[in-house]
């Protein structure tokens, strides 16, 4: 039994894609990975900001408001 994989709704026998098709599918899979774990990262990172926004927030004077 072959190996198949599914783009654009149609499956393909994936040895029936060329070079060039299995190394763009390779690009795209490596591609997806690191959005994947870029939007990780930067759920971290906004998690990180609102805990530094709401310390900032509760260090401020409300006594020295200038406006």
């Amino acid at each position: 039994m072959s190996e198949s994989v599914t783009i654009d709704g149609k499956e393909y026998a994936f040895e029936d894609l060329s070079d060039k098709a299995k190394a763009d599918l390779g690009s795209m899979q490596l591609v997806d990975q690191k959005i994947a774990q870029n939007q990780q990262e930067l759920a971290i990172l906004q998690t990180a900001r609102n805990a530094y926004a709401k310390s900032l927030s509760e260090q401020l004077p409300e006594d020295k408001i200038v406006n």
